[in-house]
């Protein structure tokens, strides 16, 4: 059993370490110039930020990385479906290059990822990254070629979360809007 002392120690940031908070639409401009330094330029031109043109991103699953009040990080999360199944698309994942290599980003991947499939209405996170980075924390390697983006991608990149561990293989079909999900 969780005490009321337990919770809020769990909760209460420490010194020097990133802690992760809902984004507010005070972030916005933060979250905007992060990705700029993070993405550069051709950002608007990655398959990633097609989906997140057809499909607008989550405001409740967007979240922030700060150290000591400072914020460092970012992650948005896109609702979507494949073959009629409801998930998420993660990313832009993103960490200023002053706080890289203190966990926030893999906290922000985590964090999002238990938050969205939590809900329960949806059955997996997706995402286009590095399956060094992002294996570790829980996602599987799909079949190539089996998820078809609105663009081109690394096959070998499309990686998903799921509390089904065969869905990482079986999954297969275009993203499509969440509502046209079961």
């Amino acid at each position: 059993m969780t005490t009321l002392v337990a919770a809020e120690a769990a909760s209460t940031p420490v010194d020097g370490q990133p802690h992760v908070r809902l984004a507010t639409p005070a972030d916005d401009v933060f979250v905007e110039d992060l990705q700029a330094i993070a993405f550069g330029p051709g950002r608007f031109s990655r398959t990633a930020f097609r989906v997140r043109e057809r499909f607008p991103i989550d405001p409740s699953l967007s979240l922030i990385a700060e150290v000591d009040g400072t914020p460092c990080g970012s992650v948005w999360m896109t609702p979507i479906s494949v073959d009629g199944q409801k998930g998420y698309l993660l990313g832009p994942l993103a960490t200023h290059p002053n706080f890289r290599k203190r966990g926030a980003g893999k906290l922000l991947a985590r964090e999002v990822a238990r938050l969205a499939l939590a809900r329960g209405d949806g059955h997996f996170v997706l995402l286009v990254g590095d399956q060094d980075y992002y294996c570790p924390l829980g996602w599987d390697i799909t079949t190539p070629g089996n998820i078809q983006f609105p663009g081109p991608v690394d096959p070998t990149r499309v990686l998903l979360m799921a509390d089904d561990k065969s869905l990482a293989k079986s999954l297969k079909g275009s993203i499509a809007a969440f509502d046209a999900g079961q």
